[in-house]
């Protein structure tokens, strides 16, 4: 059996030889294998079977060596002229700030060539490379090399010379050159991405020897290669076994081994190059499977299509809840495909979101989540924005002038109307996206110009007292339904709603029918002091001081007078009025601004005005240092008090000053202090503890006192004032 199987492997191994195509051979090869497949020992079957596997090994090895590219001719040595060799130092030592574009420069070169082939063969159908319109790259970490080969439109040995050999002769600008004179560029010229002729010279980079090989598409062109280390010469010679187009072998510098990997030069190809025309395939797998989206029209592109496209601009996993397609013509050709996520990294305090906009040219990607693209605040939108016509540099990294500033004016003035068409189209919606992205429109108004700035302010969403918690509304919609004759929007900065309500600042807005919108976050105090007004209309407090509104001049109807005002003259009314003011002034001294009677129609005895606001003081607190743990804060900012004269606590106080002017000072700080509270600028309530404590211990006596004798504060022999009911 063992002389058996030796003379079935000898006889293959004849047949084989003689065998007049490795297909046949390989063909016998299987035929063999399963002829000696018999049940003897098993180390017998493997000698017969590496006999043969032998055999098939060496065959194929040869048949691959027979199609491998190989220099017949005698080769050329032509030298870089001068200027030449230091711009070549240049681009391999500084025109590129990452190593790792040499891909997307020879990628963008492949695409190049398919698309002149493409072109070229409308015109001229015995132009033609026999093969797919692909870019196929493979790296070999064994020989450290990384090859890329597209079957394109191919170069001549002149073109070779003049493209290769001379820095910054773009071929492809050449090529399009010629079709403006003819008339016949098309939606070429958008498919064509080279421009400067140094993207080939990349490779430098990382190379320590090119060799490129290439063969013209034109019928009857030979093969040639074209070989350099970058020191300052070339050769050129002709070689059999071109295909048609150009291929690219690259030996690998020492300290670029990482490009022989083929898990790094796939994140390479997907982040610079996933979009190119042309299908690229790494090691025979297809690398660009993500269609260019943005070049669609928009009613081609499905919702499933808009679900996958935002994943993997956005590497996220929800789904978008806005979708923009934007095309334009003018100032600049523009073509975008923008998305507002569902969440935010920022909410919770997570970490702060990055830009989420690539800017390609011609589908290749220029800079990846730019930060000059969009103003800041916009940096929640994810997506991608092509511009054809921007004046790259050399290095296809960085503009020429400032039609990146034209380009982000004409974005950001387009997403605000996006999202303003989104509001108005779906109010609910809009209304969930702003309660999740508020913070981003606020910080819109407060950084962008003022041009801009009104824009913006149109985003913006409160709540207001002319609806229910939870109800927002625009300031549009805030205008449109002002009193006649109102003059100005008034708001309120508070904590929660309960409190703007609650608050002595908006009693008389509520009894005249006012409307006031309730600003419950910190920011909101920026947002109007950045805005100002809206329109001709002016952004006020309702706890501002001296508020001029005809629509406020108007007296309540549930407005009375007193009895005591009935009884005395205008003038002692007056009069009085004026020494309750001086008497609070002197008895608080240096915390208050000035003491004045109050023109407000409210139930409360008195509110602080021209006081810096919570938010301020916390910053301020901030700023200072103030606010770090085991220490004050900062000491209360001096404010104008506004007393109502008519109230019963402030005329109780003005009748024990002169019985027990200690009381009646504790009761005048109690009543400022309160006051303070009410504006939400009490930033330690524990420093009235004491005082409280002394009040209610006088109040509690006193009402022991009355119950005993039948006398109302006996006890402080406090004389009450006349026409008061006790």
């Amino acid at each position: 059996m063992l002389r058996s199987l030796t003379r079935t492997a000898m006889a293959a191994r004849s047949r084989m030889t003689n065998a007049v195509s490795a297909p046949a051979a390989k063909a016998y090869y299987s035929t063999a294998l399963r002829s000696v497949v018999v049940p003897v020992g098993r180390k017998t079957t493997n000698m017969a079977f590496n006999s043969i596997r032998s055999f098939s090994t060496e065959t194929t090895s040869t048949d691959q060596d027979a199609n491998e590219e190989k220099v017949i001719g005698e080769s050329k040595k032509k030298t870089f002229q001068a200027e030449t060799r230091k711009l070549l130092d240049i681009v391999t030592h500084s025109l590129y700030s990452e190593k790792e574009v040499f891909v997307r420069e020879l990628v963008s070169n492949a695409s190049d060539a398919l698309e002149k082939l493409r072109h070229s063969q409308l015109t001229d159908s015995k132009l033609d490379s026999g093969k797919p319109l692909e870019i196929h790259i493979s790296v070999d970490e064994a020989k450290n090399t990384f090859t890329i080969q597209d079957f394109g439109i191919g170069m001549s040995e002149e073109e070779a010379i003049s493209n290769l050999g001379t820095i910054a002769r773009s071929g492809s600008k050449a090529f399009l050159e010629n079709l403006k004179e003819e008339g016949n560029a098309g939606t070429t010229k958008d498919k064509i991405i080279g421009q400067f002729g140094v993207g080939f010279y990349s490779a430098f980079m990382v190379g320590s020897e090119i060799k490129v090989y290439t063969r013209s598409a034109q019928p009857g062109s030979k093969g040639y290669c074209w070989t350099s280390d970058g020191s300052g010469s070339y050769e050129i010679a002709e070689a059999e076994n071109v295909a048609v187009g150009t291929k690219i072998v690259i030996t690998l510098r020492d300290d670029c081994k990482d490009f022989a990997k083929e898990g790094t030069i796939e994140k390479i190809i997907k982040k610079y190059s996933n979009f190119v025309d042309y299908p690229v395939l790494l090691n025979n797998k297809k690398i660009n499977a993500v269609q260019p989206l943005w070049t669609k029209d928009k009613n081609e592109i499905t919702e499933q299509d808009h679900i996958q496209f935002y994943r993997y601009v956005a590497g996220a996993w929800d789904n978008p809840q806005f979708k923009l397609v934007y095309k334009t013509d003018s100032p600049l050709a523009i073509s975008s495909l923008l998305y507002v996520p569902q969440r935010h990294m920022e909410i919770l305090g997570m970490q702060r979101e990055e830009p989420g906009v690539s800017l390609y040219s011609r589908k290749v990607m220029i800079q990846a989540k730019s930060k000059a693209l969009l103003p800041e605040w916009l940096r929640f939108v994810k997506g991608v924005v092509d511009c054809e016509d921007l004046p790259l540099n050399v290095s296809r990294e960085l503009l020429q002038d400032q039609s990146l500033s034209k380009l982000r004016q004409v974005l950001t003035g387009r997403i605000v109307k996006w999202l303003e068409s989104e509001s108005k189209s779906d109010p609910k919606a809009y209304n969930a996206f702003f309660e999740e992205f508020g913070n981003f429109i606020k910080e819109g108004v407060c950084t962008e110009t003022e041009s801009n700035r009104v824009n913006v302010a149109k985003l913006l969403r409160y709540e207001s007292s002319a609806g229910a918690s939870g109800e927002v509304f625009s300031l549009k919609e805030y205008v449109d339904r002002m009193k006649e004759g109102q003059e100005n929007i008034y708001y309120t900065c508070v904590p929660k709603r309960q409190f703007a309500e609650e608050s002595p600042y908006f009693e008389e807005f509520k009894n005249k029918g006012i409307e006031v919108l309730f600003l419950y976050d910190t920011t909101d105090e920026f947002v109007v002091n950045n805005l100002r007004q809206v329109g001709e209309h002016k952004l006020v407090s309702i706890d501002a001081a001296d508020i001029q509104d005809k629509v406020l001049e108007t007296p309540s109807t549930k407005e009375k007078e007193s009895s005591e005002t009935e009884k005395l003259s205008e003038e002692e009314a007056k009069l009085e009025a004026e020494n309750i003011a001086d008497w609070f002034r002197q008895t608080l001294g240096m915390q208050v601004r000035k003491v004045d009677v109050s023109k407000r129609q409210m139930s409360y005895p008195a509110v602080v005005t021209e006081h810096d606001s919570p938010a301020v003081r916390k910053m301020m607190a901030m700023m200072s240092g103030a606010a770090k743990a085991g220490e004050n804060s900062m000491p209360p900012t001096p404010t104008s008090l506004e007393i109502n004269v008519k109230h019963p606590i402030i005329k109780k106080v003005w009748s024990v000053k002169n019985q027990d002017p200690e009381f009646a000072k504790q009761i005048a700080e109690q009543i400022y202090d309160n006051a303070l509270i009410a504006a939400g600028v009490l930033d330690d309530p524990r420093s009235m503890l004491k005082r409280l404590n002394t009040i209610m211990e006088a109040s509690l006596s006193a009402s022991a006192t009355s119950k005993t004798k039948g006398t109302v504060m006996e006890s402080k022999k406090i004389e009450v004032v006349e026409g008061e009911k006790v």
